[in-house]
């Protein structure tokens, strides 16, 4: 706009895109977890990637080390979101149940983001009130040779931890090779 010859607007344009989601009440709180439950993380596979990276993205600017730029950087998988997504949307969509039809074998989820699966993990067996151990080979890696710590920390992307029970093993299983 042009008021009394000084012309004022914004020259970058700014976009505010929004969506509405929709859940079903019985959805929205993570159900107990029963001791013996199974302890899984879905979705990409643990790179050498991430470490430090929430650390290292609130440093200042030219603060950290070239090591750790390396390390932080995140790389995506969008296909790899999508078919976990997918197997979400599955599980999900089976609902309580019945007599004769299982229902969604997840009994909570926790997305995994800063700290890996050294967060996400344990705030998910916290929530529930019990210990748990994890077996640090049984998860999958994109990269060999990585240390424990590498394996527990890294910030891979595009990854959930949940809780199922035993007995929905085996739905679970044939829902993540389907996808």
């Amino acid at each position: 706009a042009n008021v009394g010859g000084i012309e004022r607007g914004y020259h970058k344009p700014i976009m505010i895109a929004g969506g509405i989601g929709n859940i079903s009440d019985r959805d929205t709180a993570k159900l107990d977890i029963p001791a013996g439950a199974l302890l899984i993380q879905l979705g990409g596979p643990g790179m050498r990637i991430g470490m430090g990276g929430s650390a290292a993205s609130s440093m200042a600017t030219g603060a950290n080390a070239a090591e750790l730029d390396f390390d932080s950087v995140q790389r995506g998988n969008p296909e790899i979101e999508r078919r976990a997504q997918e197997v979400i949307n599955q599980c999900w969509m089976l609902g309580q149940g019945s007599a004769n039809q299982p229902g969604n074998p997840i009994l909570a989820i926790h997305d995994v983001g800063a700290g890996g699966l050294s967060n996400a993990f344990p705030e998910l067996t916290n929530d529930a009130g019990r210990g748990a151990r994890f077996d640090l080979r049984a998860v999958q890696l994109e990269e060999s040779g990585m240390a424990p710590k590498e394996i527990w920390c890294n910030e891979s992307q595009e990854r959930y931890v949940m809780a199922i029970a035993p007995e929905s093993l085996e739905l679970f299983t044939a829902t993540c090779e389907r996808e």
